[in-house]
């Protein structure tokens, strides 16, 4: 009995008709394409958002990230805080005005071996239940330890 092959010789096509068989012919193009012109409409029912752009990215120039320090770090930043003029004692707390060291938010993570003020424009709760935080703008104390 021949081969299959050997039984289409002489065949133009091999029983395949005039494109199939030619790569991607038959389906009209491998993977995307075509989806401008003859899969248009099919494009236009599957996937009518494949073509254009969307949504919107904000200049990074434009987003304003504020600079953070985390309580844990604080006596790691006493001689920044030194050299910005923004350290004092009060007693046995230190002073810090965070602000003066370009500092704006200040975070909970770690804790601090001293007792600490800090003066900055926001703060976290976890960072008010572990150092006396004093709002920049109002100067009133608005954290958490019980006063006598």
């Amino acid at each position: 009995m021949p081969s299959r092959t050997r039984k289409f010789r002489g065949l133009r096509t091999h029983g395949r008709g005039i494109k199939a068989g030619r790569g991607a012919g038959k389906q009209g193009g491998r993977g995307n394409a075509g989806l401008h012109k003859y899969k248009f409409k099919s494009m236009l029912i599957y996937a009518p958002d494949h073509f254009g752009r969307h949504g919107f990215k904000r200049p990074p120039e434009t987003a304003h990230t504020p600079t953070s320090l985390n309580v844990g770090d604080l006596d790691g930043f006493v001689p920044i805080l030194e050299a910005a003029g923004a350290l004092s004692r009060d007693g046995e707390a230190f002073v810090a005005d965070l602000t003066k060291a370009g500092v704006e938010r200040l975070l909970g993570k770690g804790s601090s071996e001293r007792s600490w003020k800090v003066i900055v424009a926001h703060a976290s709760r976890h960072a008010r239940e572990k150092v006396a935080v004093v709002s920049a703008d109002a100067g009133k104390p608005t954290a958490a330890s019980p006063s006598p």
